[in-house]
């Protein structure tokens, strides 16, 4: 089968056959559909995240069960699923409580591991879904919905991580939100999802105010944008993002979703919240903070980090695609080959164009 594999001692993406692979006693096997791709591994593969070189790429898959092992039961040949890509112990506090992110045995398929404990599934099941097929534990694929596409189904788990980031805002009825980095994945997953979750009005942040427009006329919401190619010159340093936003909300908003992965962003969106606000970071920022601790404390704030979602989040998510609540096909800008996989993975480090989700077909 064609695959798309990371190899030690390489920075670059190789295309290229390897063995289908063979179906152990618990796995099920999957022809890939659709695959969602992630331009934050290139990252993690340069810092030496990923344990087991070679190794299949994709942490997000959607497709048809072809075969099963002898020993599974409720999954059947023909099946259609999206594949969930968090491999955890099961076991642990946080596997108990909806919390399997925090698992110290937590990686995922085709993705990088985040602590140097011992991960047995880690080690059988690195290879992820940037392929023509993918093998997986049976109690990791969830069944698709006949009325979501498999493109859809690939970018379940992104929706899911924007599910994850609106609960942990504890937004009550009404809310005022706002959303840095919006015009990327994230930002328009969490857009879709918003009035799910109490949110009455929408602030976007971004850097491009033809991007937000764009991002803008999806949403089922009241919305504003905030461009930061449209603020003072100097913004950064005379916080002028948060100026602008005490403009639009000024009583503050009571929430940030804050998905910036560098630069003033995210404590500057911080600085516009309402007394007793909430910002949940997912943009693995490595900025420091410089906001005092003592104004956090006068204020009341919650600095919240998540870094994935849960199996519950996704399930929500595939729930509200099946009543038809949320419908987010639109999102799906960009499709690729699997033989252009590289091309794709450059077109989203670049973001010369707008790309919202992006999934490969193989």
């Amino acid at each position: 089968m064609l695959a798309v594999r990371a190899h030690a001692d390489s920075t670059e993406l190789h295309v290229t056959k390897i063995p289908v692979p063979e179906v152990g006693p618990q796995d099920v096997l999957v022809r890939v559909a659709a695959a969602g791709l992630a331009p934050g591994m290139m990252t993690l593969l340069a810092r030496g995240a990923f344990r087991h070189l070679p190794t299949t790429l994709g942490h997000e898959a959607a497709g048809t069960v072809v075969a099963v092992g002898d020993q599974v039961t409720g999954v059947a040949e023909g099946t259609r699923v999206r594949v969930h890509p968090n491999l955890t112990c099961r076991s642990c506090e946080y596997c108990r409580t909806d919390r399997e992110m925090m698992c110290a045995q937590q990686a995922m398929m085709g993705h990088a591991a985040f602590s140097p404990v011992p991960m047995p599934l880690y080690a059988e099941y690195h290879d992820g879904g940037l392929a023509e097929y993918v093998r997986v534990p049976h109690w990791l694929v969830d069944p698709l919905p006949d009325n979501v596409s498999f493109d859809v189904g690939a970018k379940v788990h992104d929706l899911a991580n924007a599910v994850r980031a609106l609960k942990l805002a504890d937004l009550t009825p009404g809310a005022t939100l706002v959303v840095t980095a919006a015009t990327g994945t994230m930002g328009t997953a969490t857009v879709k999802l918003a009035p799910h979750f109490g949110v009455g009005r929408l602030v976007l942040v971004g850097r491009s105010a033809e991007r937000l427009a764009d991002v803008a006329r999806i949403s089922p919401l009241p919305v504003e944008t905030v461009a930061c190619e449209s603020l003072p010159d100097g913004w950064e340093k005379t916080a002028g993002l948060t100026r602008r936003l005490r403009e639009i909300v000024p009583g503050g908003a009571h929430a940030v979703l804050d998905f910036a992965p560098a630069g003033r962003m995210t404590a500057q969106s911080m600085a516009a919240m309402r007394t007793g606000g909430t910002i949940v970071h997912m943009g693995a920022s490595q900025e420091p903070l410089d906001l005092p601790a003592a104004v956090m404390m006068v204020n009341c704030w919650r600095f919240v980090g998540t870094r994935a979602c849960t199996r519950t989040d996704a399930r929500e998510v595939l729930a509200l695609l099946d009543s038809g609540a949320l419908r987010v096909d639109d999102l799906i800008t960009h499709r690729f080959p699997l033989t252009d996989a590289r091309a794709a993975v450059a077109a989203m480090q670049s973001r010369t164009e707008p790309i919202w989700m992006a999934v490969v077909n193989p």
